[in-house]
């Protein structure tokens, strides 16, 4: 049995909905329309069952919802085999996961049992037509998966025309997420999971939970450095700046590679998509790769000694001078502000 239905998976962690799911909920209901199919949300877990009204609200049409005992602790081995069935019955149309680290895992386990493709850590996907000039046959309605290749010096469209379901896994925080709409409904079908004995093999003795020292992603303020900060010394103004902002420290993937900040901090293609209220780039010359990452932010400003810097066709406010010198002066503002 096929059908155009889009699938996602919906990640979830003692009940809480991850917010990358949500946002590809929303980007499954976009492309839905297009194609006049349903969006269908797959979540396992055990106690789950009030989470498939606001999967429904975020944009799913159809919950299947596997609640099980041996499904509590993400495994990869039980979680495979439940997927697994379903998607071999069923053979949705595209079957999207988010790239966090249990999407790494998961989304190539049932990939490979299905035999498919796999394109991942996408950011952005869109439909459309594939003309194959060699077999001279043009196969419509393809799902486009857009990702960064190459160190993020290309971007490139990946295809998928003769299986199904079409997979990719899709970085956080690249897709905008909608409001939930409680208005709409939708059906919730409950499934029977079934295990082979050598799927349980791997237990959950101990789980040990640790926040993140770095959240990009939900930071009003970021800070960052690129490669025109020029040494790991004088990224200490970014640092200072930034906490007197009480915002996040951001950099590009230049001044991470040059090992002036680890690799967490970065933004961009290659790292973290943000949208905070404000976005202060200094000595970021602005490549494409960086903008993607950050172009949708409130309020950007700007400081590069280049007046044609990239940067500046993007941001709010800009200010052509040497950082080592302008970033001083907005700490020293900052704080006979705050006194």
């Amino acid at each position: 049995m096929t059908n155009n239905d889009i699938w996602v998976f919906i990640e979830q962690e003692d009940g809480k909905i991850a917010e990358v799911s949500l946002e590809l909920l929303a980007k499954a209901r976009e492309l839905a329309q297009q194609l006049q199919s349903a969006v269908c949300g797959i979540v396992c877990g055990h106690h789950i069952e009030v989470l498939a009204e606001p999967i429904i609200h975020h944009g799913a049409d159809r919950v299947l919802l596997a609640d099980h005992p041996e499904l509590e602790d993400y495994r990869t081995l039980p979680y495979a085999r439940v997927i697994t069935t379903l998607a071999r019955e069923r053979r949705p149309y595209a079957f999207l996961f988010g790239a966090s680290p249990l999407g790494r895992d998961l989304a190539p386990r049932i990939a490979s049992a299905l035999q498919v493709g796999l394109t991942a850590d996408c950011t952005d996907l869109q439909i459309g037509d594939y003309e194959s000039k060699k077999e001279k046959t043009i196969y419509p309605n393809l799902l486009y998966q857009i990702r960064p290749a190459f160190g993020g010096n290309v971007i490139a469209t990946i295809v998928n025309p003769k299986t199904r379901p079409q997979m990719a896994t899709v970085r956080e925080g690249v897709m905008r997420r909608r409001d939930p709409d409680t208005t709409r409904r939708g059906k919730v079908e409950y499934i029977t999971p079934t295990f082979d004995p050598r799927d349980l093999v791997l237990q959950v003795l101990t789980r040990e939970m640790r926040e993140s020292r770095v959240n990009l992603k939900g930071a009003p303020i970021i800070v960052s450095g690129g490669a025109g900060v020029g040494s790991k010394e004088n990224f200490e103004l970014i640092r200072q700046l930034a906490h007197i902002l009480g915002g996040e420290i951001g950099a590009s993937r230049a001044a991470v590679d040059a090992g002036w900040i680890s690799r967490e901090h970065q933004v961009g293609q290659t790292g973290t998509t943000v949208r905070p209220r404000l976005y202060i780039a200094a000595g970021i010359s602005g490549a494409i790769q960086h903008r993607a990452g950050m172009s949708e932010s409130a309020k950007i400003i700007a400081i590069n000694t280049d007046p044609n810097a990239p940067i500046f066709q993007i941001a709010h406010y800009k200010i052509v001078g040497d950082l080592k010198e302008v970033i001083p002066l907005m700490i020293r503002a900052f704080r006979e502000k705050a006194k």
